[in-house]
């Protein structure tokens, strides 16, 4: 039986968590052997148009993307967000809170009106196409890559967890961050980064996107007990959480 072809593509991003996938490193020798690798202009020159799964990493910020993404999602038969530009679209997506006109401006100065370099809002790539699946987080999880592809490769769903930051949290037994006067947004973000940046003596900022279904009464308990408001809690959503249909 051959093996599922491979390919991997860029739009508006950093491109760090594909250097998260060349930080598997032996692993990644696991994978290859288990999957042939056709395209990814990160690490290799050769392209292809015939391949099984597209992984797909950064944002869509531009028609004529809108216009490949479609492309590529044809030609597959499983499409995989790879990090939060891709999955929720990212700190890409705060140039949505503005008029555009107003941020090519700032960015761009006098060479704002050329061509070239027209930019439409910010949108996560299942905004566009269908996704099969999400590999969360700014940058990705190497072992949560890792898990998912082969998840896929049974056939299975793989999984993603639908619970908060906090859970996580509190399993090691961290001191809250609210505790130190931070504004931690580990009530309301998808878990299964392990609580790492709270265990690394830093509040939550959102990079794996919020649950389904985030508790906003208990989000309002915290910031009660803590003598904050819900517009406190907003400002810090911003960063990652632009636009992206969840209120409190």
């Amino acid at each position: 039986m051959s093996k599922p072809r491979v390919a991997i593509f860029d739009f508006a991003c950093c491109e760090g968590c594909q250097l998260q996938i060349v930080n598997l490193e032996e692993e990644i020798l696991d994978l290859i052997h288990v999957v042939d690798v056709v395209e990814w202009r990160e690490a290799m020159s050769e392209q292809s148009h015939d391949y099984d799964i597209a992984i797909v990493e950064g944002s869509i910020t531009r028609h004529e993307d809108e216009l490949r993404l479609e492309v590529i999602r044809s030609r597959c038969k499983i499409l995989i967000a790879l990090g939060a530009c891709a999955t929720i679209g990212g700190v890409n997506k705060m140039k949505n809170n503005f008029d555009l006109n107003d941020v090519k401006e700032c960015v761009y100065g006098k060479d704002a009106k050329m061509p070239h370099l027209n930019t439409d809002m910010t949108k996560a790539v299942d905004e566009v196409v269908p996704v099969d699946a999400y590999i969360h987080g700014c940058p990705i999880d190497r072992k949560e890559f890792g898990t998912v592809i082969r998840a896929l490769l049974l056939g299975k769903r793989p999984p993603v967890p639908d619970y908060p930051v906090c859970v996580e949290c509190k399993a090691k037994e961290n001191v809250c961050r609210y505790e130190y006067n931070e504004i931690c947004l580990g009530p309301i973000i998808r878990a299964g980064c392990g609580a790492r940046c709270p265990s690394s003596n830093f509040r939550c900022f959102g990079c794996r996107g919020y649950v389904d279904h985030p508790n906003v009464e208990a989000a309002k308990e915290v910031m009660d007990k803590y003598g904050l408001t819900v517009e406190d809690l907003k400002q810090k959503m911003i960063l990652f959480g632009s636009k992206q249909g969840h209120t409190l």
